[in-house]
């Protein structure tokens, strides 16, 4: 086994026992970097080499001098005989969303690339303190508006470690590739409408969206102010506990950071699932989007491979004790995505307002006369065509002409979808779920270009994955085996609020009982 093969958990371990140092480990990281990456996205990438489409391609930026310094000081503190912290030397990477000071944080967007940020967002900061190794930061879709991270400005995009030729999913897509090429056990990600969850299971990893709040967003270059959620990417579900109980908790820097008290995630690892009760909804077995050519709705089951891994899983958590609650209603699922499709235009759009030319960032060189003229030539060029589409259409429905028709309803939809979740989840309610058990996307990573270009019909690739935004519930994907076409599907659990111990629970018991099965031995192709 090789050092990047080793988990966060293990680094960290045989780090603080003196076995290994933060040194070598950030070596062996920087080695499979150079091996499996390519080159960086950047501005200007040129044509895409034949060399290029075999690449991960996973960074923008990677910041090895800084590194050094960290490990060198998590060395130091060692030899010192000094306390380290619970990731000491555990090499991470950091979705280029976040800001690290004195480091380019540009949002994957021309409008933000000479951007060096002047302070360091409160989840780096505080897995930083743990003793984490940040390598750089890692491309994603541009502002986070996709779900393939084809839409950054910063080429080439990322890559599926598992099939060069496919997306990582997005707008996650760097970390989720980062961590399943092996180039670092663990990422940090964000996820607004699935924008973890989807790509770790394009990727075959796990992604963890927490509860809304759980996580400081400071320091998180916004989206959708009321969705955007910090979370944790890995290879294991232990991993992803480690690393949310070093980000969680209170932040007197954010607002809307919840103060309720961080539980003991490891701990509850062992606790197994006998006597859980875990529901299965035929509503995420399905579907549902617009014709296009009719404006009809479409209702689709999902692929036979998809449902039959999250049935077997089914099966797993039964046999260990889990209490398996079929046929649970779900109704207002299928209008999660036109709900997000308004709700986060409308965010998103207001959000974006700040980036004018005059602050930070991006300002045009071409002639301009008055200040409108600045800001819209700023605009222009600086901004790619995803954050245009959702400045209009964000200021469409949001116009009081039609604000009623679409924001409005969409918001009274929102609370339906929550309505759902806290009906089964109610413990004296009719269901009493203590998780609920779901594929995490309707398909499959999809080729590079397939879908990119359809805002519509990308936006479906979350389907399974943005009600748990809507609600603000925690919800994680972990690998769920591997289709006939040899790409990994994911499995997602989710619960109620502040019950991220469950979904680890559940998903470390559903990780040891499958430990054996012939797909995990299967390494994503630029690792054979």
């Amino acid at each position: 086994m090789t050092l990047m093969e080793l988990s966060a958990f293990e680094i960290a371990q045989r780090v603080r026992q003196g076995d290994l140092s933060a040194a070598e480990v950030l070596d062996a990281a920087l080695a499979r970097i150079a091996a499996v990456d390519g080159r960086p996205g950047t501005l200007d990438a040129g044509e895409l080499t034949e060399e290029d489409k075999q690449k991960v391609h996973a960074f923008i930026t990677l910041t090895a001098d800084r590194a050094r310094e960290q490990a060198e000081a998590v060395d130091a503190k060692v030899k010192a005989g000094e306390p380290v912290g619970p990731l000491a030397g555990v090499p991470l990477t950091v979705k280029d969303i976040f800001t690290v000071k004195d480091t380019p944080s540009t949002a994957a967007s021309k409008i933000l690339a000479n951007f060096s940020a002047p302070y360091t967002a409160s989840a780096v900061e505080r897995l930083e303190a743990a003793g984490a190794i940040t390598l750089g930061k890692v491309n994603l879709d541009e502002f986070t508006y996709g779900s393939s991270s084809e839409s950054s400005a910063f080429q080439p995009s990322p890559r599926n470690p598992w099939d060069p030729s496919r997306v990582p999913g997005g707008s996650s897509g760097g970390s989720t590739a980062s961590v399943a090429a092996g180039e670092a056990p663990l990422s940090l990600g964000t996820d607004t409408a699935g924008s973890i969850r989807q790509p770790a299971a394009f990727c075959g990893v796990v992604g963890l969206k927490p509860t809304y709040g759980r996580v400081s967003r400071y320091g998180l270059i916004a989206f959708g102010s009321s969705l955007d959620c910090p979370g944790p990417v890995s290879r294991d579900v232990r991993d992803a506990a480690l690393m949310l109980s070093v980000m969680a908790g209170a932040d007197k820097r954010d607002s809307t950071a919840a103060t309720v008290a961080v539980p003991d995630y490891l701990a509850s690892l062992e606790q197994g699932v006998n006597g859980l009760r875990i529901g299965l909804s035929p509503d995420y077995m399905q579907i549902t989007f617009p014709d296009l050519e009719t404006g009809e709705l479409v209702r689709q089951a999902l692929p036979e491979e998809i449902r039959a891994a999250t049935f077997h899983a089914a099966e797993v958590l039964a046999k260990q004790g889990a209490e398996i609650v079929e046929d649970v209603p779900m109704p207002n699922t299928s209008y999660g995505i036109p709900a997000y499709f308004v709700i986060s235009r409308v965010e998103a759009a207001s959000n974006l307002h700040r980036y004018d030319g005059v602050k930070y960032g991006y300002r045009t060189t071409s002639e301009y006369h008055e200040l409108r003229e600045l800001y819209r030539k700023s605009r222009a060029e600086g901004f790619g065509l995803q954050p245009k589409l959702r400045i209009l259409m964000g200021m469409y429905v949001s116009a009081a002409q039609y604000s009623e028709q679409y924001y409005a309803r969409a918001l009274k939809v929102r609370s339906m979808i929550r309505s759902d979740f806290e009906n089964v989840f109610n413990v004296d309610g009719a269901y009493k779920l203590d998780a609920l058990l779901t594929p995490t996307t309707p398909t499959t990573a999809f080729k590079m270009a397939d879908v990119y270009g359809d805002s519509v019909l990308m936006q479906y690739a979350d389907q399974l994955t943005v009600p748990a935004n809507h609600a603000g519930i925690p919800g994680i994907s972990v690998p769920g085996g591997i289709a006939a076409d040899g790409l990994p599907i994911g499995i997602q659990l989710l619960a109620p609020d502040f019950m991220e111990e469950t979904l680890f629970q559940v998903g470390h018991a559903y990780e040891q009982a499958t430990a054996d099965e012939a797909w995990r031995k299967i390494k994503p192709m630029v690792l054979r």
